[in-house]
């Protein structure tokens, strides 16, 4: 039934009902952008909080800090703390969706099930350990390291850090070699910044790739430096070293361990061949160490880093296996580079901040972030299964690739099937799938290929969600 929120003018109503069909989140972010475009909501207006509201609407308090994180990421609402959620000045202005084709395709919050890549297990976020490690690190900080410290990041964690990569990916490095950035993003354009300032302007990245090729992370980076772009293909052996020194390229990011999104891993002769390739032209890698703690039918692979610490810069997070929201990660930086990366994370941001760094490094040290891993790996294994036996009893005729790391794998649709005509009816029945050519340079829908996350899914429902589409998988 419609309710009137507490502290807001009585005219603005939220009418979120249970018998319409669409999602309660569905109508609830609609209501607000309704309300905001509008003018019912201005600039500036201070919404109730995730749990009053929840109370008042009788919803769960995590589907509205849902809707409030999607509304603040579209621009409408932004969140301050001490302040609280608030209109975003402008929001008003936000364009409208585009009117409707004659056969929708849901948006995500729509979706019942969503094969969506590259997000982990969000509910197996391990709270209490954490709220643990940052209590101990309030506790035990020094009132001194409350001022701004190092920019390559705390000591103590990047003592950590690099014991971590020695010991889980064999990396070569030291405490002097690692900074501490925010996340791959931030890591990535640090790198790449610095590359540039150095002569380095021609930028390779893989193709198929990470993300749309024209806006995943790894190209606005290069962009945002202005980079020159090459994009070099992958085969069954991973990024083609033959193409990338036909390309002129002078660096190349890639995903060595668990190709992003063909789950290739670099075969032993393709890194050596890139690792030569970097020290007779004079080139750089970048490599992008995003999922690489959750393997399964073969023993872990180490970075290339190791291989080559003096052309390797190695990108790591927590983003898969804690939290993307962390927003911690690091770099293995080259001897050589150590100084002006430092130079452009003082400039970029003065330091990631200091007491999650001070948290995280307690969770490595404590052994709670181990422990995590293995319960996570055990939870992505049982996934991984349930999505092996649904295609193999509901559609036999595709065949699964990339699924000995990571939580993500390749389905190779039969001859004959249109990729597009399945994403879209596939959207429409309630279940996000994606194809491959969204991560194409060319946007090239052949061969037909599904891109099938399973992270953030249950059992069940990447059971359910491939039993739904399945009459579509087939030839």
């Amino acid at each position: 039934m419609p309710v009137q929120w507490a502290g807001l003018p009585p005219p603005l109503l939220v009418d979120v009902r249970r018998d319409t069909g669409v999602p309660l989140r569905a109508q609830l972010e609609g209501g607000l952008r309704d309300a905001i475009r509008a003018g019912r909501l201005p600039a500036g207006e201070r919404l109730p909080s995730s749990r009053d509201l929840a109370r008042q609407l009788g919803l769960s308090r995590g589907l509205v800090q849902e809707c409030y994180g999607q509304l603040q990421a579209e621009g409408y609402l932004t969140g301050v703390v001490g302040s609280g959620t608030r209109v975003s000045a402008g929001a008003a202005t936000l364009a409208s969706p585009s009117p409707a084709p004659a056969a929708p395709t849901p948006t995500r919050p729509s979706l019942r099930i969503d094969f969506a890549s590259g997000v982990p297990d969000l509910s197996a976020f391990p709270r209490e350990d954490w709220a643990w490690a940052v209590r101990e690190a309030c506790r035990a900080v020094a009132v001194a390291e409350l001022d701004y410290g190092d920019p390559r990041g705390d000591p103590r964690l990047r003592e950590v850090l690099a014991g971590y990569a020695g010991r889980v990916r064999a990396a070569v490095t030291d405490r002097d070699r690692v900074l501490v950035c925010s996340g791959f993003a931030q890591g990535a354009t640090l790198v790449l910044r610095t590359l540039a300032g150095a002569g380095y302007h021609r930028i390779a990245l893989e193709d198929p790739g990470n993300g749309d090729p024209a806006r995943s992370v790894s190209s606005r980076a290069a962009q945002r430096v202005g980079g020159e772009l090459q994009h070099v293909a992958v085969d069954g052996h991973g990024v083609d070293v033959d193409a990338l020194a036909a390309s002129g390229a002078q660096v190349v990011v890639v995903t060595p361990a668990h190709q992003s999104p063909t789950g290739v891993v670099l075969t032993a002769e393709r890194r050596h061949a890139l690792v030569a390739w970097a020290r007779e032209t004079d080139g750089f890698i970048v490599e992008d160490d995003y999922d690489s703690e959750f393997r399964y039918d073969r023993d872990p692979v180490g970075v290339l880093q190791g291989l080559a610490p003096e052309r390797v810069f190695t990108v790591g997070t927590v983003s898969k296996s804690l939290a993307p929201t962390i927003r911690v990660g690091w770099v293995l930086v080259p001897p050589a580079f150590a100084a002006a990366l430092a130079e452009e994370k003082l400039l970029a941001d003065r330091g990631t901040p200091g007491l999650d760094q001070r948290a995280l490094a307690l969770l490595v040290e404590s052994g709670r972030f181990d422990r995590h891993l293995r319960r996570m790996r055990a939870r992505y294994a049982r996934r991984r299964t349930a999505l092996v036996e649904a295609l193999a009893r509901h559609a036999p005729a595709v065949r699964l690739t990339g699924l000995a790391a990571g939580f993500h794998a390749v389905a190779h649709l039969p001859d004959g099937v249109d990729e597009p005509q399945v994403v879209a009816e596939a959207a429409r029945r309630g279940v996000g799938l994606y194809g491959m050519s969204a991560f194409r340079a060319d946007g090239a829908t052949t061969p037909p290929q599904l891109v099938l996350g399973f992270g953030n899914l249950g059992d069940r429902a990447v059971a359910e969600g491939i039993a739904t589409v399945a009459d579509l998988l087939a030839p």
